[in-house]
């Protein structure tokens, strides 16, 4: 961790006196620390403590630093944030998106990985609002440090204890190391369905969402890749760091990834390309008639195994959406069009599209299989690249 920059913010719990013990340990780490403390974490311990530890400026108020806009300094000068203790309070306006005083400001307005570690009484923590809260969080990619058991200020034993320091440093080590393992990497990401013209106001497409491969984007950045997303038609927004491409049928998706794709070292291909569109896109809305339309169509390029007939080196992650023998089908996909991975998910019904939880298994090779799980999109992302990274660098 030594020269590492993390931001440490304390808020009004009874823990708050073991985060100084926490400010310690980093420090002779070597991490720059800087520390955020809330009006009622000063009820409980003095900002002097922490800047004697830190030997830098505590910060206690949007105030402090007015000619430079003191949540946006601090949200870009730090690679990770952790708020130790987190109490329920703050958990409940980090989940909402409130922002009332530095800390949540600063949570608002970077970009940087979010440790958070609760600490408060066993009926607070087991509340409905809260585990909601706290749900909410880990799956916009924070990480949880879960609390422990034992005795409480309230002279109760039960769960809400802040968790032990060595659990809080190797959350903010994981945290740290998240933010360098794709440097010097350059992901092309496939994201959202195609749409193939019939006329113009008609076309064939599917239900994706592209929610999938944002969020797999999102997560490349945060962890120090260069990303090139293509994405199809799809309101969602792209993650701003990535260069984004967007395209809407699938010839212009392959013409985009073709472009980008000898660049690139790492491609996940989860877009939902039609395979078909219409032999002929109509230039006017074709009218309504009681005689029965036929619809002539041809296939569309195959953008995934194009990838894999010229790889060059690149490590290629398709994705499968299958609806019968998913495992069976897609290792048929895997071997076919040459990929080194491949993520395959049940789509039967409404599930796996959207922005609802999703469920995914990652296979390679001949019998390689990892179960991601179920969450999040977001949570599925964290969990996909960890095991791309995990196998690509048995690889190397």
């Amino acid at each position: 961790m030594n020269g590492r920059r993390v931001l440490l913010g304390v808020t009004g719990g009874i823990a708050a006196y073991k985060a100084a013990s926490l400010a310690s340990r980093l420090v002779q780490a070597g991490v720059v620390l800087d520390v955020v403390l809330t009006k009622d974490a000063l009820n409980f311990i003095g900002s002097a403590t922490f800047a004697a530890l830190a030997r830098r400026p505590v910060h206690t108020s949007l105030w402090d630093r007015v000619h430079e806009i003191p949540h946006i300094a601090l949200a870009r000068e730090n690679e990770v944030m952790a708020i130790v203790p987190a109490t329920a309070n703050t958990i409940a306006k980090l989940a909402l998106g409130l922002a009332d005083d530095l800390l949540t400001n600063v949570v608002l307005a970077t970009r940087a990985p979010l440790v958070i570690a609760p600490a408060m009484n066993t009926a607070m923590l087991e509340h409905d609002a809260t585990r909601a809260h706290v749900a909410a969080l880990r799956a916009r990619g924070a990480t949880i440090v879960e609390p422990e058991s034992g005795f409480l200020a309230e002279r109760e034993h039960g769960a809400g204890r802040l968790a032990a320091e060595d659990a809080l440093v190797a959350a903010i080590e994981g945290a740290l190391r998240r933010t360098t393992e794709l440097a010097g990497e350059r992901v092309l990401i496939t994201a959202g369905p195609t749409r193939e013209p019939i006329d113009p106001v008609r076309f064939i497409s599917n239900a994706a969402s592209g929610t999938q491969g944002v969020e797999l984007a999102r997560e490349a950045l945060a962890r120090g890749a260069q990303v090139d997303l293509v994405l199809g038609p799809t309101p969602l927004a792209p993650p701003a760091g990535a260069r984004t491409t967007r395209v809407t049928t699938a010839r212009e998706m392959d013409a985009a990834v073709r472009e980008r794709a000898g660049d690139a070292t790492i491609a996940i291909a989860t877009a939902a390309v039609a395979d078909w569109r219409p032999a002929t896109a109509h230039a006017h809305k074709v009218k309504k008639t009681d005689d029965p339309q036929t619809l002539a169509l041809e296939r569309n390029p195959d953008i995934l195994a194009g990838l894999g007939a010229s790889k060059n080196g690149l490590f290629l992650v398709g994705f499968a959406a299958e609806t019968q023998a998913f495992e069976a089908n897609a290792r048929e996909k895997l071997v076919r069009k040459h990929l080194d991975a491949i993520a395959v998910n049940d789509v039967s019904g409404e599930r796996g599209f959207g922005e609802q939880a999703n469920t995914l298994v990652l296979l390679w090779g001949a019998d390689g299989r990892k179960d991601l799980g179920t969450g999040s999109k977001r949570e599925l992302a964290a969990r996909l690249w960890d095991a791309i990274v995990a196998l690509k660098s048995a690889r190397a």
